[in-house]
């Protein structure tokens, strides 16, 4: 972690696979896009029998998060279809203070285009979130998207003094309580070790 800021803020980009996730990120951090681009491992959440084991996994993924950006491919209309079901987990795991951006990927790819960008910008509307619509290949709207979106979340997390975002390594005092319990809570416990 670098010890010379003073706010730590957890964000996640989230949407279905392939929608361009990696390529978003890459294309802002570090100014490139790769093509063709191999990609990451695709992992989906599923819990078919209701386990708490798979909802602890969830939980943990969105614990703590001050601002999520949903993603979807505007060549894809189930990846814009899904939003719901990722709205559904943000409602159940993320914090109530949590901001969120939808993004639609891929805007370069007109010919293929099967969500207008009126589409996409009515119903983030309606959701009453912010809206871009991106393409990371021609790195069109990959910064502002970022930009305005980090100044919203780092915004909302300071004034809502949102837990977490002090950075321990310069704010020591304000963990050393947290510590402490912490330290107290395992001496004191029974378990099997």
């Amino acid at each position: 972690m670098n010890q010379d800021h003073d706010y730590r803020i957890k964000i996640l980009l989230i949407g279905d696979y392939g929608v361009g996730k990696s390529s978003f990120t890459e294309r802002y951090f570090d100014e490139r896009f790769e093509e063709p681009y191999i990609s990451t491992i695709g992992i989906d959440f599923w819990d078919p029998s209701g386990s708490e084991r798979y909802r602890q996994i969830t939980r943990s993924y969105y614990r703590g998060t001050h601002g999520i950006m949903i993603l979807y491919d505007v060549t894809n209309q189930d990846s814009f279809d899904n939003i719901k079901n990722w709205m559904k987990q943000i409602q159940e795991y993320a914090p109530d203070t949590v901001n969120i951006m939808l993004i639609g990927t891929k805007s370069d790819l007109i010919s293929k285009k099967v969500i207008d960008t009126e589409t996409g910008e009515k119903f983030a509307e309606q959701l009453g979130y912010p809206f871009f619509e991106t393409s990371s290949k021609e790195n069109i709207n990959v910064n502002e998207a970022f930009e305005t979106f980090f100044k919203q979340v780092g915004t909302r997390a300071v004034q809502t003094n949102a837990p977490n975002i002090k950075n321990p390594n310069k704010y020591p005092n304000e963990y050393q309580n947290q510590i402490q319990i912490q330290n107290e809570i395992s001496n004191d416990t029974n378990c099997c070790f």
